[in-house]
């Protein structure tokens, strides 16, 4: 995907060239008289005609700044930035005007600007090295300023990359960090004015399957998981809150808003989730996460009040995981179907707990001869759901398989498959059949105990 500026590659062409004019005192005077107010201005020449003639532009900039470096955007034709003395200042008009782009960005003398791919990185002088991650939006300002009722930027390819290698738990807090760049695909979206009614964005791959669907409704108007809403933090975990990375939402109000996609599918329905003691503060999410998805082509469709805004996005691997061919399908497909087992194991719990409700009503309104006979199917019941009332193994054997277990082992082996970004090995697959096996028999096992159930008669 090339996101260029059509007019961006001959611009050198035609002529336009930008620089900045950093004009000090010398040295030996500052340190002997105040320096001269008029000798402090800002300076950003520009030639349009290969520097036969130049202009200085700088409306917008104080008029006691110094500047240090202007760059222009590598994908946008005029879209130049400027580091002063102070900060930072961006121009959308090849520099007829200027406005601060300093955000929270302390007062710092920038001595230099580079744009990496789609983030722009800003040098200091003592003040470390910053970064604004994802400007698209800077580049199609125009577009969304146009936009009558919603506006979706067209995102910049997302990275699949594990962003944590910490082994260990997280930093302590007065020890000096910055914040890592988002985990994901940024999605930046603009609403002329609210929303009336919910916000949606879908993530879909290239054949058009909907992969990820999100949803500005309400957490409170349903109390039922939906893949629509955003995961809540399990604050029963033994592990401090400030860890957690609180849930995200689709805003609704007027006005520029931004979300990550984490690049994963939806969660699958695991009875226990956790927080890796490799935590990251306020920003650690909780495990198991969907499967990853594949490098590729994806497109974010946004509908706001019954109109749909399509853009494309590009998802690339992390360049640095040397994978062997095919790797990351074959990961893929086995996520795939441990995902399907937990999905079939997570509707055999509700339909086993459904029957053991069932037989409690059914227990309130019979005699003591059929109560006998409820009972008996209660324990079975039970016995398949979390293997209550069976007779512990012999010593160095498994006991008999039930619907609680079998989710906590498929939750392991998914966790060893979605762990690393290499071929799944064959331990893995032998023991995804057994577990696959065991979710047969145990099916088995509720349909028979359904059959006994609803067909004792009255």
């Amino acid at each position: 995907m090339d996101e260029r500026d059509p007019d961006r590659a001959d611009a050198l062409e035609q002529g336009f060239a930008y620089g900045g004019v950093a004009r000090r005192y010398p040295r030996g005077l500052r340190r002997r008289e105040p320096l001269p107010s008029r000798r402090l201005h800002p300076h950003i020449f520009r030639t349009k005609d290969g520097g036969r003639t130049w202009t200085d532009v700088v409306e917008g900039i104080p008029s006691n700044e110094v500047v240090n470096a202007v760059r222009e955007d590598p994908v946008r034709r005029g879209l130049l930035y400027a580091g002063t003395e102070r900060g930072v200042y961006v121009s959308f008009d090849a520099g007829d005007h200027w406005q601060s782009l300093q955000l929270d960005l302390p007062a710092s003398s920038v001595r230099d600007l580079v744009v990496h791919d789609s983030d722009l990185v800003v040098a200091t002088h003592g003040r470390s090295f910053w970064i604004l991650d994802d400007i698209t939006p800077l580049r199609q300002i125009a577009a969304a300023a146009a936009a009558t009722a919603a506006y979706l930027y067209r995102p910049a390819p997302a990275v699949r990359v594990r962003w944590n290698e910490n082994t260990d738990t997280p930093l302590p807090p007065d020890e000096p960090a910055a914040k890592n760049p988002p985990d994901g695909a940024i999605v930046d979206y603009y609403l002329a004015r609210p929303a009336a009614a919910p916000v949606t964005l879908e993530i879909l791959d290239r054949a058009g399957r909907l992969v990820r669907r999100f949803s500005s409704a309400s957490l409170s108007s349903s109390s039922s998981p939906s893949p629509e809403r955003p995961e809540q933090p399990d604050t029963a975990l033994n592990i401090p809150l400030m860890w957690i990375r609180p849930p995200q939402t689709l805003s609704t109000a007027r006005g520029m808003h931004r979300f990550v996609w984490d690049l994963h599918g939806e969660p699958p329905p695991a009875m226990r989730h956790e927080y890796p003691i490799s935590a990251i503060p306020g920003d650690t999410p909780r495990e198991p996460r969907g499967p990853w998805v594949l490098p590729g082509r994806y497109a974010v469709r946004l509908a706001v009040g019954g109109e749909t805004r399509t853009q494309p996005l590009v998802v690339r691997m992390d360049p640095r995981a040397q994978l062997v061919p095919g790797a990351l399908a074959q990961q893929f497909a086995l996520a795939l179907r441990i995902v399907a087992a937990l999905r079939g194991d997570s509707a055999a719990l509700q339909r086993v707990r459904a029957v053991r409700m069932e037989v409690k009503r059914a227990r309130e309104r019979v005699g003591q001869g059929a109560a006998a006979a409820l009972d008996s199917l209660d324990g079975r019941a039970a016995a398949l759901e979390s293997g209550a009332g069976e007779p512990p193994p012999p010593p160095g054997q498994r006991g008999k398989e039930n619907l609680i277990r079998l989710n906590g082992d498929l939750v392991a082996v998914y966790g060893v498959v979605e762990g690393s970004d290499a071929t799944p090995t064959a331990a893995v697959r032998a023991a995804l059949g057994d577990l696959e096996r065991a979710l047969a028999e145990l099916l088995a096992r509720l349909r028979e105990l359904e059959r006994r159930f609803y067909n004792r008669g009255p």
